[in-house]
């Protein structure tokens, strides 16, 4: 039986990527936190495992044995990372490392190939000046967040080198209704629900016009299992390829619950605008379009109304 180790398996991209699995007949093992009780899947095996402990990891890979590695756990937040930054990056940088070298060391000594996939990120682009961002752009992270994804990044290219087979999942935004409320999108859709019942009055965010190319988290997750499925280490851009801003979103949001007037609902707050935001990440995802042949499949409009639709929902069963 083909066998996973999912970190950060209580997150949105780790729930989806468990379910799949588990569908597929794979056995897969669940990294948390300490303190964490977000899996109560009885096909999934728990491990709750500080990473960035020390020999944590060899424990863990010595343990579950697994064939295929992903790594998604990690303070995804980049508001976060700035009243953070050597928590954050300890938590995404270090423990990367830390599970790379277990790899590594665990396939050298017994022979078995391990494929480690990890969760990158387009925060790693940010200050390279280019408004569309390949496999081949720049690294110049301008956040405590991109900065500890970008150690992670490098990391997986130098264990390449040295023959573990390793592969950078550079994620885009990519958005569900799993998404916590902490992040913009799914305050936007939570807010536009309550507007829309009269339970809320406005809505309050920093920038509006920043733009990010976003996409649906099941189709991420799928795109991360078809580098699994790959079997070579190589660095995959995962993007929509198409760029909308803040305002776009809440437009869409509103307008899934029949407001037009968004703009009336807004208000701006400059504690939430971020240091060195970057304007606009569009990502370019040819590579991954040509080599695995992957494609998004929901539209913006389409992602922005799923979650919505789901807000609604919850807000009529509490």
């Amino acid at each position: 039986m083909t066998t996973a180790l999912i970190t950060g398996i209580g997150g949105q991209d780790g729930t989806y990527l468990s379910e799949l699995l588990v569908d597929l007949g794979w056995a897969v093992h669940g990294v948390e936190r300490p303190g964490s009780t977000h899996v109560t899947d009885t096909q999934i095996t728990r491990h709750i495992i500080d990473l960035g402990e020390p020999d944590a990891a060899i424990s863990l890979i010595e343990a579950t044995d697994p064939d295929y590695v992903f790594h998604l756990a990690g303070i995804s937040s980049v508001w976060r990372s700035w009243n953070e930054p050597v928590l954050t990056t300890r938590v995404n940088g270090v423990s990367a490392a830390s599970l790379l070298d277990a790899c590594f060391t665990h396939q050298e000594a017994s022979g078995k190939r391990v494929m480690v996939i990890n969760a990158s990120s387009a925060e790693i682009f940010a200050g390279s000046g280019e408004r569309r961002q390949d496999e081949h752009t720049r690294i110049a992270p301008t956040s405590p967040y991109g900065a500890s994804k970008a150690l992670s990044h490098t990391m997986v290219q130098v264990y390449r080198a040295r023959g573990l087979e390793a592969t950078n999942a550079i994620l885009f935004n990519h958005e569900s209704p799993r998404r916590p409320d902490t992040f913009v999108t799914r305050k936007i859709t939570k807010a536009a629900v309550a507007i829309a019942r009269g339970t809320q009055s406005t809505l309050e965010l920093g920038s509006l016009t920043v733009e990010r190319d976003w996409g649906w988290a099941p189709d991420y997750v799928a795109a991360m299992l078809a580098m699994a499925r790959h079997g070579t280490g190589d660095d995959f851009v995962v993007a929509t390829g198409q760029a909308h801003s803040v305002a776009n979103f809440v437009e869409a949001a509103m307008s899934a619950v029949g407001i037009a007037d968004w703009r009336s609902y807004v208000r701006g707050d400059p504690d939430m605008f971020r240091p060195a935001d970057s304007a606009s990440m569009i990502g370019d995802a040819s590579k991954a379009h040509d080599v695995l042949g992957w494609k998004p499949t929901k539209t913006f409009s389409e992602i922005v109304s799923a979650m919505v639709e789901f807000d609604m929902t919850e807000e009529m069963a509490a």
